[in-house]
């Protein structure tokens, strides 16, 4: 028997094509043509993309703007119009499609739908869910669909440490759900999605990261994922950030304050690879602008994703980007460049 993480990689490859190898070069070749040369050069269409189903979610979860209701760019569900625009035009070049951004994407009713129509046209699909919404009959239906990666996100073995972050929630509730996604892939003989238990990493659960290991192989889990946590005012954040640093985005400097690792680098692979689509269209950098501060374009029926990719908007930032990551906000506290996963 094919081990999952072989296998997923196996899945993931066999979505590549001649026209997709072709853009992947392209846009690799570019992004090293820019990063030492410092010229904005781009070819080809991104590899990836993150579409974000809802910004509503149904937990408060404290570093998170979801959880904390505080958005000004407008909230609500994408429309399957708005999907259907975007997957039409980057079917031919697109390699990875998560369906996550903010909020739970399992609260959106047409979800299924937009797994399967990226899945009729061989792009590999991924989401991010709290759980919650794993029922007998949605487990079935995201198998089904053709999900290819399913991300769940449990920051701790016990209830206190659990909702200790996540705010609102009942570990009991997402211990049932993943046992419900196993159960039926064994029922329906499959080996999507590949299923990743996602451990986020604070201070008040750091004594848990070989317990949350143990309870994923109990649970018949494909992946334990141990990850670093982003904190916005982690100046101020002794009591989330661990005490072992090799878990923590952060570390103490000479004067004993708190400082990122990273020393942002003036490039960025995701400037040139991805990009994330809100609930409404609009295109921004990445996954670090929740707030939508850096609006590059907005899909419409007579503005195309090209038209936005290769824009001026898009240029002048990635040309600022190459310039001074250091002046650009949501740049500060981003990853690009060091670990997140421990």
């Amino acid at each position: 028997m094919l081990n999952p993480q072989f296998y997923d990689a196996l899945n993931f490859l066999g979505k590549v094509n001649l026209k997709r190898f072709w853009n992947g070069l392209c846009i690799l070749v570019s992004y090293w043509f820019s990063k030492y040369l410092k010229i904005n050069y781009i070819k080809g269409m991104p590899l990836s993309i993150s579409f974000e189903p809802t910004t509503q979610c149904n937990l408060k979860c404290p570093q998170c703007p979801s959880g904390l209701r505080q958005f000004s760019r407008p909230t609500g569900f994408a429309d399957t119009s708005t999907f259907q625009l975007i997957l039409n035009e980057l079917e031919q070049t697109l390699l990875y499609l998560i369906f996550y951004f903010q909020g739970e994407p399992y609260l959106h009713k047409d979800l299924f739908k937009w797994i399967e129509m990226a899945s009729k046209r061989n792009v590999y699909t991924a989401t991010s869910t709290n759980a919650h919404y794993l029922t007998d009959e949605n487990c079935q239906k995201t198998i089904q669909a053709g999900l290819d990666r399913l991300i769940i996100s449990l920051d701790g073995v016990e209830q206190n440490s659990y909702a200790h972050y996540r705010v609102g929630g009942t570990l009991e509730k997402v211990l049932k759900g993943v046992r419900n996604l196993v159960a039926w892939k064994k029922k329906l003989k499959s080996r999507r999605p590949f299923i990743i238990l996602q451990f986020i990493v604070f201070k008040h659960n750091e004594h848990e990261i070989e317990a949350v290991r143990a309870l994923g192989k109990a649970l018949g889990i494909d992946y334990v994922a141990i990850k670093t946590a982003q904190i916005y005012d982690y100046e101020q954040a002794e009591h989330l950030i661990p005490a072992q640093e090799r878990y923590a985005r952060y570390k103490r400097n000479e004067q004993g304050n708190f400082v990122f690792k990273n020393s942002l680098e003036n490039s960025c692979w995701k400037m040139w690879h991805s990009c994330v689509l809100t609930q409404d269209g609009r295109v921004v950098p990445c996954c670090f602008d929740k707030d939508a501060s850096h609006q590059l374009g907005q899909i419409t029926t007579d503005k195309s994703f090209k038209d936005i990719w290769l824009g001026d908007s898009y240029k002048a930032f990635r040309a600022k980007l190459l310039e001074s990551r250091k002046g650009i906000d949501i740049c500060t506290n981003c990853t690009e460049g060091t670990r997140v996963w421990a």
